[in-house]
This record gives C-alpha cells, structure tokens and sequence, in this order.
C-alpha cells in the first residue's frame, strides 16, 4: 500500500488530483445523477431573487417555494407536467450552490436553459 501512495505521488497524479480539485470553485458546471449544480460568486439572497426570476423569464409558473436562512427550494411546472425544482444553498456569504433538476431522471438541455435564465440575473 505504501509502494502505491509513493508511485502515485511520484508520478504526479496526485498533484492532478489536488489541482484540479483546487480548479472546481465558482462558476464550473457539473451534470450529477440528473441534476445540473454549480456554484457561483453571489450572496444567497440575490441568487434566491435571481432563480426565481429566471423561472419566471421562462414563463414558468413557480407553485411551491420553501425557504429557510440557508437554502431556498422553488417548485415549477414545465410542458407535460414536468416537475423543476431550484435549489439554492448557501455556501459561506459571497457564494451560493444552485441545483436545477428537471423530472425525476433529469433533462440536461432543459436544465441548462433553466440555469442560463438563472444566471443572466445574478
């Protein structure tokens, strides 16, 4: 076990690792196990007025909204009945993580024009 800690150190691999961990900050975009996530450099406040707004843009409806001081989940129904939920998480006073889950398996491209919507009002 020690030989395989020394050769991934040895070879960099780790320091890849490390990096690229280090490069996943504000702003990077990640499609997980149907829903889109991202963190962006914004307060918690603005990016709950700003996910609300963006589903509004769209012309979705918002029917349910929870909200507590450190996350806000927004409700919307899309064409066929689809269910969109927007979370938003506050991550320390300058960041907030926003997740958008379109259905029960996720729709990526629906996703992504939801967080776009989102994102042109941060």
């Amino acid at each position: 076990m020690l030989l395989t800690a020394v050769s991934l150190f040895g070879s960099g691999c780790a320091l890849f690792v490390v990096g690229a961990a280090a490069g996943a900050g504000a702003g990077t975009v990640m499609w997980v196990k149907g829903e889109l996530k991202t963190a962006e450099a914004v307060p918690y406040e603005r990016a709950c007025r700003a996910a609300e707004a963006g589903l509004t843009d769209l012309g979705y409806a918002i029917t349910g909204r929870e909200q507590t001081g450190i996350t806000c989940c927004l409700i919307a129904r899309g064409a066929g009945d689809k269910k969109i939920q927007v979370t938003v998480e506050k991550s320390s006073a300058t960041v907030s993580e926003i997740r958008v889950r379109v259905g029960v398996f996720g729709d990526e491209p629906l996703s992504r024009q939801i967080l776009e919507s989102i994102k042109k009002r941060l």
